[in-house]
């Protein structure tokens, strides 16, 4: 990118109200300091208590006006712009960074909103890009339509969408700075088609089949047990701290997953998700690189599974980003998958879903571990397998906590087989296919060593083919920004042509 492509961008900056929407974590730090480190000491001063809280009331001021000179000053040293190839954010006081993301590298939109940005009316804008969370960037804080409207000129540039005259990247150089417009003239969202909807029921339901809610469960009535029989309180309060973890764990669940909502639009996959902080993120077409299936124990009573995907720009430290869906029964995960991989590659795509959900054994056409490596996997062998379809690889793993993994050959960047001494001896090796980093790790263990070598020349040259014959990255070049995609999933034929959307029935 050259000095004389950025001249051509229109430059803006956030919204004046940033400094006091960031001030508070600033005091909110130096609060935390000022008690860690002086607790003892007031704790051993006679002092009133009206003079204790005053002194804190004091580091609170203090801490509120040091955080907003430093916010204000970085604000004034931040500015973004948009171009028909990048969108470019520049910041730093004293270490000046200067940063863009391609927009045909695009993966993610997100559109948070922090409790109090919310009660503002305030949004901020994370953009995700295939180059690693490094390369990802942060603009916060825009009016919430003004986000919204960013966000969609972004999807229409990355989609290969040209916007007026009047976009940014046509302004004429030098042309002031804005400081609180969204940027590019104002794009309509393009039209979305509802899916489902999480229910709270189910939600609640579903942590509370959980095995981590389970042990809490039953370590905490132990604790009173033990307590009340040895009149020994002081061990209930011993296993505060791990108790109140897991409680923040789950509540950090509910909060993050509550109001679940799932459309589908031209530009992508929009998830809508969070009762305190809300989050809205679109997946444009193609950028899932692996989704996983999985069913904990109790699930299985309700027919239950948690879909997760891998983006790219999203690390392996990335959790709420990565859900497709919390919580899905297997028709709705059918569905689902049918929208982050149309063709399923397979003339029987629910039977072959099926059985890699809980099937064992050959079925659909499966391979499994061998007999001969029952002694290494006396309880799983029959149910870890692997089977190519015409367009993705499958990994079926799990008898009591199942997964099903699933990698479009495109997405496929290399292969990796491990035979360790006791495998060799009984010709068995370990497949690992390898795509973008992220929660999901695709590999199954204790495989025919022979069998997997044609999957592996099969697999290679499918994933050589695919890649050649994958559609552009803009993927709406040269068509109307509001003509919608084929609607049919890869399912279609098998499935009812809307999703039966959860009920009363649903719930636990």
């Amino acid at each position: 990118m050259t000095a004389h492509d950025e001249d051509q961008v229109q430059w803006h900056r956030l919204h004046k109200i940033t400094p006091l929407l960031n001030a508070w974590k600033v005091a909110a730090g130096l609060f935390a300091v000022f008690v860690w480190q002086s607790y003892d000491n007031l704790r051993d001063i006679d002092l009133p208590m009206a003079t204790l809280l005053l002194i804190l009331a004091g580091v609170i001021v203090l801490g509120a006006l040091l955080g907003l000179g430093l916010s204000a000053l970085a604000w004034s040293r931040t500015k973004y712009g948009i171009s028909d190839e990048s969108v470019f954010l520049h910041s730093g006081v004293l270490f000046r960074q200067q940063r863009h993301v391609r927009l045909d590298r695009l993966q993610t939109v997100d559109v948070t909103q922090p409790l109090l940005a919310r009660l503002a009316g305030f949004a901020a804008l994370k953009i995700e890009s295939a180059g690693g969370a490094g390369s990802n960037l942060t603009l916060a804080y825009l009016k919430e339509d003004d986000a919204q409207q960013l966000r969609n000129a972004l999807l229409a540039r990355a989609a290969g969408v040209r916007p007026g005259a009047s976009a940014a990247a046509s302004a004429t150089p030098g042309a002031p700075e804005q400081t609180s417009g969204a940027g590019p003239a104002a794009i309509p969202e393009a039209p979305e088609q509802h899916v489902f909807t999480l229910t709270a029921g189910r939600l609640i339901g579903s942590l509370a089949l959980s095995g981590g809610i389970v042990g809490i469960l039953v370590l905490t009535a132990g604790l009173v047990t033990l307590a009340i029989k040895s009149g020994n309180v002081g061990s209930v309060f011993a296993m505060g701290a791990p108790l109140l973890g897991g409680a923040a764990y789950f509540w950090g669940r509910f909060a993050g997953e509550f109001n679940f909502r799932v459309a589908t639009s031209p530009d992508g996959i929009r998830v809508r998700q969070g009762l305190l902080e809300t989050k809205a993120r679109t997946v444009p077409p193609g950028r899932v690189q692996a989704v996983r299936l999985a069913q904990s124990p109790l699930w299985r009573f309700k027919g239950w599974w948690r879909i997760t995907v891998n983006i790219a720009g999203y690390g392996q430290e990335e959790t709420t980003g990565t859900v497709l869906y919390p919580v899905a029964t297997e028709s709705e995960a059918a569905y689902l998958l049918s929208l982050v991989h149309r063709d399923f590659g397979d003339p029987r795509p629910l039977e072959v879903l099926h059985a890699g959900l809980a099937g064992s054994g050959t079925d659909e056409g499966f391979e499994h571990t061998p007999r001969r490596a029952r002694w290494l996997d006396p309880l799983t062998w029959r149910n870890t397998g692997v089977r190519l379809t015409e367009t993705a690889i499958l990994l079926r793993s799990g008898r009591f906590w199942r997964t099903l993994t699933l990698v479009p050959h495109e997405r496929v960047q290399s292969v990796g087989m491990e035979q360790g001494p006791i495998e060799r001896r009984l010709n068995l090796l370990s497949l690992a296919v390898h795509s973008t980093p992220g929660q999901i790790v695709p590999r199954v263990h204790h495989q025919d060593a022979d069998t997997m070598s044609d999957l592996l020349a099969q697999l290679t040259e499918r994933a050589r083919q695919a890649r050649q014959n994958a559609g552009p990255e803009r993927w709406m070049a040269g068509r109307a920004a509001d003509a919608a995609p084929d609607p049919r999933p890869a399912f279609a034929g098998v499935l009812p042509a809307s999703p039966r959307l959860p009920d009363a029935s649903d719930e636990t």
